[in-house]
């Protein structure tokens, strides 16, 4: 069935106050440019209604009860990774039959979108906790601290990932939360290892490791990068003899 036309307030009052003046609904069509069958549709409800406006009930019902709605909405709470047709299957085994389109669209009407997980390294407990140890400590420092701070750090690139894509439900603002992330490890297919280092001032050198990173290839790329990434960053340019060095945090 096609949907029927929502025509204005302000259209159905002037259709209201032409048909008080007398007018015919033929007339009143002509008009404003309106189906005949508009104009007497909107007159006999405001005879039986004696209103114009739009009443509670119109538009297709929710299929979901709201017993219903709390099952996914409890489901992806928990396992964020679980897919609208997981839901579906798992609502018709209870003999409540819903498309996936339903209950994705019940989880957006309850602020859960599905979102790509942002990508995190994983960490060890005693990585967590010394994170959580040095973000205490240094969480007062001003800001003239953390401008004289370069950070250094190495990575791998995978050069093939996995090619299966997988959403989390999310609200807004929670993509960082530990269960909505995807944790990844260092190792895998083809790949590089790359030296960066950046401060508040923005990003320094990038230089790609050969081989395996050993102590003496590690001090010579500090001695190859550091001091032209500080001399082309502008807020470390005048502090250069009181650099603080840190690699990643998960180095502690």
């Amino acid at each position: 069935m096609v949907k029927s036309r929502e025509w204005s307030r302000k259209t159905r009052e002037e259709v209201i106050t032409l048909h008080r003046k007398g007018n015919g609904n033929k007339k009143i069509a002509k008009m404003l440019n309106i189906p005949r069958e508009t104009i007497g549709s909107i007159i006999r409800k405001f005879k039986a209604k004696g209103t114009v406006e739009t009443l509670p009930g119109r538009g297709r019902k929710t299929m979901l009860t709201s017993t219903a709605v709390r099952y996914p909405k409890r489901r992806v709470e928990k396992s964020p990774r679980v897919t609208a047709e997981e839901l579906r299957k798992d609502l018709s085994d209870v003999g409540t039959e819903v498309s996936a389109q339903t209950i994705q669209r019940t989880l957006r009407n309850e602020g859960l979108h599905a979102r790509t997980p942002r990508r995190t390294p994983l960490l060890s407990p005693k990585n967590k906790k010394s994170r959580l140890q040095y973000a205490k400590s240094h969480v007062d420092k001003p800001q003239k601290f953390w401008d004289s701070v370069l950070w250094t750090d190495e990575t791998k690139l995978e050069l093939f990932g996995p090619m299966d894509q997988r959403y989390v439900w999310r609200r807004k603002n929670k993509a960082y939360e530990e269960k909505n992330t995807l944790p990844t490890v260092k190792h895998g297919g083809g790949s590089i290892m790359l030296w960066g280092c950046f401060a508040s001032a923005g990003t320094g050198k990038l230089q790609r490791v050969q081989g395996t990173m050993n102590s003496l290839q590690y001090q010579e790329i500090l001695d190859d990068n550091v001091m032209q990434s500080v001399q082309r960053l502008p807020s470390l340019r005048f502090v250069t003899d009181c650099i603080t060095l840190s690699s990643n945090i998960s180095r502690y």
